[in-house]
């Protein structure tokens, strides 16, 4: 595929494919170039593991916005919308995987959920407490350099306990980069994120997107 036709959505000025008028798509939309994959795609949702979560998810999307006169209101946030969902879904197990970090928001989200009706399986990020030195670091790579003990995440166990305990749905607390990918690659059931890590927004990581002035301007800076 020539570079022209990279698929690039989030730079489309069109943005046909939120109407039924698809015929002025730009020739690098991917329904032009990959309408193959995406007939595909469609056939998957037909899986009886997929058509009531998709469903059910849209069923969700709608629900979150509140129809009044003086037009749709934002309600539902995530923590709420999780379980609404959860609930949709008819589950009852609820896996959590969180970061250490993060252990009162861990421990006020299992107080909701279970004063929802759920049961709460949760794990801490830091479980197995292996030092950093057994996954190649060095002392002076760890947080402290000062060569004591460190305990790595471990996001493989984390996911493994939570196929142990056959949960329905697995939810995603805080977890580093690079560590949620690996949970994700080996939880067997589907997951969501609740609250995805960063330390200097206060986990909210849009924040720097609204600030393209002088706070973040070397994100801006061209490499």
């Amino acid at each position: 595929m020539s570079d022209e036709l990279i698929t690039q959505c989030a730079m489309c000025t069109k943005r046909v494919c939120s109407s039924e008028h698809t015929e002025d798509a730009p020739s690098n939309c991917p329904m032009v170039t990959s309408n193959d994959v995406l007939d595909k795609a469609l056939l998957k949702y037909d899986d009886p593991r997929y058509f009531d979560f998709a469903r059910n998810a849209s069923i969700q999307e709608a629900q979150c916005y509140m129809r009044t006169d003086a037009g749709n209101l934002m309600q539902s946030p995530r923590v709420e919308e999780t379980y609404l969902f959860a609930k949709k879904m008819g589950y009852k197990k609820l896996g959590m995987a969180f970061c250490m970090g993060l252990f009162s928001e861990a421990k006020t989200i299992t107080e909701i959920y279970e004063g929802k009706g759920f049961e709460v399986v949760s794990v801490c990020c830091k479980c197995g407490a292996v030092d950093k030195t057994r996954i190649g670091m060095t002392n002076e790579e760890k947080i402290s350099t000062t060569g004591r003990f460190e305990s790595m995440c471990n996001p493989i166990a984390q996911a493994d306990i939570l196929n142990n305990a056959k949960t329905d749905f697995n939810i995603m607390v805080g977890l580093c980069v690079g560590h949620d990918s690996l949970f994700l690659k080996h939880i067997d059931g589907l997951a969501t994120a609740l609250i995805v890590k960063d330390r200097v927004t206060g986990h909210n990581p849009a924040a720097v997107l609204y600030a393209k002035g002088p706070y973040y301007r070397r994100l801006y800076k061209k490499e």
